[in-house]
């Protein structure tokens, strides 16, 4: 073939790529013209609104408020060369998560999903994860047993917290909650309930406390509006710090997880694992981090609002004294018919959810959602404050009133919500898989807290104060509120000879 046949085939093929492109072009912009961009600031030139970003923190919070201003249930804000779209309508968060699920069921890569994963090892492990670790059958098979074990373990805890007189019968909830959740996810991912030997009244030690910062500082870091997410070359000077607080603190994980992994991998290394050590301690972490905040977090808003509305704790003192006595302990197969309480943990999920936002989700095409263009690349924000506290979907929305979730007697609460307009678990093709675990875990949590104990105020305090934390939607300050037993003496008795002898065994 000579140089003018070749000049011409390249002449060709440079014309062809030239016409597929000037076509996909005309295409954008086709759209573009027919459907413009949700509403949204201007922003600078290249940057964006990147210094409104930082200016006005948390973001999450900048954004709702920009939202409201602008009386739009969708909208677009520019950060760096992004396209971030906010969601706090259900109708749209359902095209999104339903109808174009497969448009959007990628993650955006960035700096801290990228440090959490330990450079994306996870990824490949989801399916396996799903059928394998947390499938209904596991569930029923180990989860069932180690839940109802930890929750033993928890009213002898918050028994003790009653007797001592230290603490005068006042508890701490949310320690006692993420002390169960901790517990729950160690005894499955690592067989034991402490790192080190714990307290003496049964809670967490010094490790599981550094441990458990170590984890929720990591997840309220994670895809949190990082300047790094958004202008990747300013990753290098951590210019608002997160990368070094996202490196301290799952380095204060892996120091509790790695020595355990180490010594399990050690054991079987004869059998050629199909993963790389790096890749199960990237996967083991992300496993601990997508247990144990939703649950603790609901328990102890529901709670506090249970406590400032007597009426509805009593409701719920009654539907457990029905379904199950005072002479023995609630357990799993109790929960179905727990409605008012479940009830009372949808309420808690529709109005005090663990996190603002949903995990962002990847445009990866141009489409078009509720009539405006959304370009590919674009992360997709589901606000699940703004689908929970709508007040276009929900009557009296910052009003606690689990009421509103029971349809009647004979119908079953369930924590999910379908029809998205709220949002207690994802949904979709990255919707969590663990929904049957947590449902389990928040569930049992609050039934035997409530249960066991009767809650009320301190005595110094008329009521709870109920103020979200300015950075976070967790409550300002920890609850801490008095607890005394409700039960008939025997089953306290019981409770503490027969879980001293399973401890034994732990």
């Amino acid at each position: 073939m000579d140089n003018q046949t070749n000049l011409c085939i390249m002449v060709a093929l440079c014309l062809i790529i030239a016409t597929i492109i000037f076509h996909k072009w005309r295409m954008t912009c086709k759209k573009r013209a027919q459907h413009r961009l949700p509403p949204g600031p201007k922003g600078w030139p290249i940057i964006g609104c990147v210094p409104e970003m930082m200016k006005n923190k948390p973001t999450s919070k900048w954004i709702h408020k920009l939202m409201q201003e602008l009386n739009t249930e969708i909208a677009c804000i520019r950060l760096g060369n992004i396209n971030v779209i906010p969601v706090t309508s259900p109708e749209l968060a359902r095209e999104i998560l339903k109808k174009q699920d497969a448009v959007f069921a990628s993650r955006p890569r960035c700096m801290s999903g990228k440090l959490t994963s330990n450079e994306y090892l996870t990824t490949k492990m989801k399916r396996i994860i799903t059928s394998e670790v947390i499938s209904s059958t596991i569930h029923q098979w180990l989860h069932m047993e180690i839940c109802h074990e930890e929750a033993d373990h928890l009213v002898k805890y918050v028994y003790h917290q009653y007797q001592s007189p230290l603490t005068n019968g006042l508890v701490n909830v949310r320690v006692v909650a993420r002390h169960y959740c901790g517990s729950v996810i160690r005894r499955i991912v690592f067989g034991k309930r402490f790192f080190g030997i714990g307290m003496e009244d049964g809670g967490p030690g010094m490790e599981e406390e550094e441990h458990m910062d170590g984890l929720f500082t990591t997840m309220f870091h994670l895809y949190a509006f990082a300047l790094a997410d958004y202008v990747p070359w300013l990753e290098v000077f951590d210019l608002d710090g997160y990368k070094k607080i996202l490196k301290d603190s799952i380095k204060n994980m892996r120091k509790y997880h790695d020595p355990e992994i180490n010594k399990r991998v050690k054991m079987t290394q004869k059998n050629n694992p199909l993963l790389s050590v790096q890749e199960i301690k990237a996967q083991i972490t992300e496993i601990i981090m997508a247990t144990v905040d939703n649950p603790s977090n609901a328990v102890e808003w529901a709670i506090a609002e249970m406590i400032n509305q007597p009426d509805i704790l009593d409701k719920a003192y009654k539907e457990l004294d029905k379904v199950v006595r005072r002479d023995r302990l609630v357990d799993e197969s109790d929960l179905p018919k727990l409605n008012y309480v479940k009830a009372c943990i949808k309420e808690t999920f529709r109005l005090h959810p663990i996190a603002p936002f949903n995990v962002p989700h990847l445009s990866t095409k141009d489409t078009i959602v509720g009539g405006y263009f959304i370009p590919k690349g674009s992360h997709v924000l589901v606000s699940r404050l703004g689908l929970g506290r709508n007040p276009r979907i929900w009557e009296d929305p910052l009003k606690y009133n689990p009421e509103r979730h029971i349809i009647d007697e004979s119908t079953q609460v369930m924590l999910t919500d379908h029809e998205l307009n709220m949002l207690s678990f994802s949904t979709g093709r990255r919707g969590c898989p663990g929904v049957v675990l947590g449902s389990t875990m928040v569930t049992i949590l609050l039934a035997r807290l409530i249960q066991g104990f009767s809650w009320s105020a301190p005595t110094n305090r008329p009521s709870i104060d109920l103020v979200e934390s300015e950075q976070d939607l967790l409550l300002a300050k920890p609850l801490i509120a008095h607890a005394s037993p409700r039960l008939e003496a025997q089953v306290y008795a019981q409770l503490l000879q027969t879980h001293y002898m399973k401890e034994t065994t732990i």
